[in-house]
């Protein structure tokens, strides 16, 4: 039996993508399981005594179940890191930063993201509303100001606050683009996090999946 943490999943979602991203960072191997969720896998019993709240993803580490990527993240960072906190600092004060930035993507970079692709995966949408788009590249701009004095959301070193914006941000990007003119911090920025080692397999292949998914809908309905 494995002892490995296994990570209820689906590859295309950007939360899934930043625990990925993150477990990589800390060279955490996962279990993976995938959850297909238009399927209704998230709503069998067993899965609800996992996560009642019925989203993905989702981690079971031999019996300790955690739900919500941020969480998941943190988690990993706290038990996984060892002896190096740069991912997720101990000090306070630098992880109340690392949190504000967590709070941004939750709170603002993901649901844009979502309100683009979910009802077109879900609802049978056939555009994407420019008032959309123009609500996600809004949200650009206080990524922007984070960027204005380090490389970093949170400050001089990566963090589990730039792993998961950067699922969000590289999804949106692709619906949303960035003005790199307007934003060239962030644009920098999002190149330094696709020159990672475990970007490309952690993130760029189920964004790829994402993308496809919903652009190849997009085309369908408009023939």
């Amino acid at each position: 039996m494995s002892n490995k943490p296994v990570l209820y999943y689906a590859p295309r979602s950007p939360p899934c993508r930043a625990v990925l991203l993150t477990a990589a960072a800390l060279n955490i191997e996962l279990d993976l399981r995938t959850v297909n969720v238009k399927a209704g896998e998230h709503l069998t019993p067993e899965f609800l005594k996992l996560n009642p709240q019925h989203t993905i993803p989702v981690l079971d580490d031999n019996g300790t179940a955690v739900s919500d990527s941020h969480v998941i993240c943190s988690y990993l960072a706290d038990k996984y890191a060892g002896a190096n906190d740069s991912l997720y600092p101990k000090d306070p004060v630098k992880r109340r930063t690392v949190d504000a930035r967590l709070f941004y993507d939750c709170g603002h970079l993901f649901p844009r993201v979502r309100f683009i692709v979910e009802p077109v995966i879900y609802f049978g949408v056939a555009e994407v509303p420019e008032d959309r788009i123009t609500y996600m590249q809004k949200a650009y701009d206080g990524l922007e100001h984070c960027l204005t004095t380090a490389p970093y959301l949170a400050g001089s070193e990566l963090t589990i606050a730039d792993l998961c914006s950067v699922a969000s941000v590289s999804t949106a990007a692709a619906f949303a683009p960035i003005d790199a003119e307007k934003y060239p911090k962030l644009s920098e920025w999002l190149q330094r996090l696709q020159a990672l080692p475990y970007y490309k397999e952690n993130n760029q292949e189920g964004l790829d999946m994402l993308v496809n998914l919903v652009k190849g809908l997009l085309a369908e309905r408009k023939a």
